[in-house]
């Protein structure tokens, strides 16, 4: 395949302006402000991205850090109501087992209970 390095293509354009008559300095000179400048909006442009990246990383770690101790706080409440859960299981469970029957009623329909009017 024919792929042409940066020095090769410099050459090119070296040669091509030498054959209009131009010193082959000043074309190596543009071409080397030119690649300068390419490199310096490189670098401007890495460096701003490595930073917006060091930023969204020290959010997201603060955002871990803040889940960890919610999830520990949930784990905790969690913890807490199972633990009132099985109290309240523990107090009524003397109940279930107890036999304790109601009064019986001599009427099924609980006309007894009603006030009679004089």
């Amino acid at each position: 395949m024919n792929s042409s390095t940066s020095e090769e293509v410099t050459e090119k354009t070296a040669m091509s302006v030498d054959s209009e008559g131009k010193p082959a300095q000043i074309a190596h000179s543009k071409v080397g402000i030119d690649a300068e400048r390419i490199r310096s909006s490189i670098a401007r442009l890495t460096s701003n991205s490595t930073d917006e990246l060091e930023k969204l990383v020290a959010e997201l770690e603060q955002l871990q850090e803040f889940l960890k101790s919610e999830t520990g706080r949930v784990q905790r409440q969690i913890g807490d109501v199972l633990a009132g859960i099985g109290i309240i299981i523990e107090t009524i469970a003397p109940w279930k087992t107890t036999d304790v029957t109601a009064p019986q009623n001599t009427h099924a329909n609980g006309r007894d209970r009603l006030k009679r009017w004089p």
